[in-house]
């Protein structure tokens, strides 16, 4: 099949559903969500029908005064009709809550979005889909680990989902695509500009290689703090499962567990050093009966999904270069994590001798959640051997 063919059917769907743009235009309107959204439904039996309403008949709905205001001064000023066309302009597509576009299991949760925009292609039906999210501020370890989950998944033809974010989310969606796979990313304000700059040529290649962006905020939304916890539902409520790699107790992919549980998806938790901040949040969530999870294997085995390697994926994974296969990209060099793990082995061999990472922190005047996580990715490669707590020699 085409990857191209779903896009069509809901472009085509779309054009023959004259309800969608009356959707689009109400959700324009501050202070009408999911639950505005229901009480007008229920009231009129049509959004259409709520957009042409008098004052009275708003008011009777139960949305309230300002709400009702708010409509009636965004229909003053606007025509359903040409915004659509600003969508069609922007390569953007819509689909409303209730329509057979609409991702069923987005449409499952507490409070799905009633009006979903996209680039790309977005599936009505993907049950083998998967987040993969964690900390804007990874270490090596994560970001090795992050890549390894995805591409991982990305091979056993499992789409990855993630919020585009630095971090974690940029190393899945990165491992996903060069793996040959299929990802998408949830973002925090509209579609017409991505948040952070420095990926949108990452979004741009997301969208060219099948994959999608979405949002549930309309062109012109600026992304804002208060946008990623609600955004975050929806990486959720798309997926059967989230896996956090990095994150302190406190922090949006804790909050992506949140939703998850309360949407009954599953949730996958890698661990990490007793010492590091990041790995404060995947540790607990393990205490707390997180599937603890080291490879990709681990998610597939949990959600009883079939490990299928394409054949030219394998072909490239013989051939790939060692430095690709231990996730020493850019991105790596770029935050000196590389670097750290040089002059730490460097050190071990110099030593000759076991040394404890406190010793290495204090002789390299890094800090110790550095050091044993630099110490993981190089135990990951066989570089170093653990030959008591937190006790290293070089091999």
């Amino acid at each position: 099949m085409s990857l191209t063919s779903p896009q069509s059917k809901q472009e085509q769907a779309a054009q023959n559903d004259p309800e969608l743009k009356f959707w689009v235009a109400t959700h324009r309107v501050y202070g009408i969500g999911p639950a505005r959204f229901n009480q007008l439904l229920r009231h009129f039996g049509s959004v259409e029908r709520a957009w042409s309403a008098p004052f009275s008949e708003l008011l009777a709905s139960g949305i309230g005064q300002e709400n009702a205001r708010s409509l009636i001064e965004v229909r003053d000023h606007t025509d359903p009709s040409h915004d659509m066309e600003t969508l069609r302009n922007l390569g953007i597509n819509a689909v409303r809550l209730h329509s057979a576009a609409y991702p069923r299991m987005l449409s499952e949760i507490y409070d799905p979005p009633p009006v979903l925009y996209f680039k790309g292609t977005l599936q009505p039906v993907e049950d083998d889909a998967v987040a993969v999210v964690g900390s804007r501020r990874c270490t090596a370890y994560g970001r090795e680990m992050a890549r390894r989950i995805s591409s991982g998944l990305a091979q056993s033809g499992v789409a990855v989902f993630s919020g585009l974010a630095r971090g974690i989310d940029g190393v899945a969606h990165r491992a996903t695509l060069d793996a040959g796979g299929r990802t998408i990313a949830v973002v925090g304000g509209g579609l017409d500009s991505i948040y952070p700059a420095e990926h949108a040529a990452l979004a741009d290649e997301i969208v060219q290689h099948g994959g999608a962006l979405v949002s549930e905020y309309p062109v012109g939304v600026r992304p804002k703090p208060e946008h990623f916890p609600r955004r975050n539902r929806v990486i959720s409520g798309l997926t059967v499962g989230v896996v956090v790699v990095e994150a302190t107790r406190k922090s949006g992919a804790m909050l992506t567990v949140k939703w998850a549980l309360e949407q009954d998806r599953e949730v996958f938790a890698v661990p990490g050093s007793a010492l590091s901040d990041n790995s404060e949040g995947p540790n607990w969530l393990i205490q707390q009966g997180a599937k603890l999870t080291t490879s990709h294997m681990d998610v597939l085995d949990e959600l009883q999904i079939e490990a299928v390697q394409r054949p030219e994926t394998a072909k490239d994974a013989k051939q790939e270069p060692t430095q690709g296969k231990l996730g020493v990209d850019s991105l790596a060099r770029k935050n000196n994590g590389t670097d750290i793990e040089f002059r730490v082995h460097r050190h071990l061999v110099d030593a000759g001798v076991p040394c404890h990472v406190d010793e290495v922190s204090r002789s390299l005047s890094i800090p110790v959640a550095e050091i044993a996580s630099a110490l993981t990715v190089l135990a990951l490669e066989a570089r170093v051997t653990e030959v008591g707590p937190m006790t290293f020699v070089a091999k």
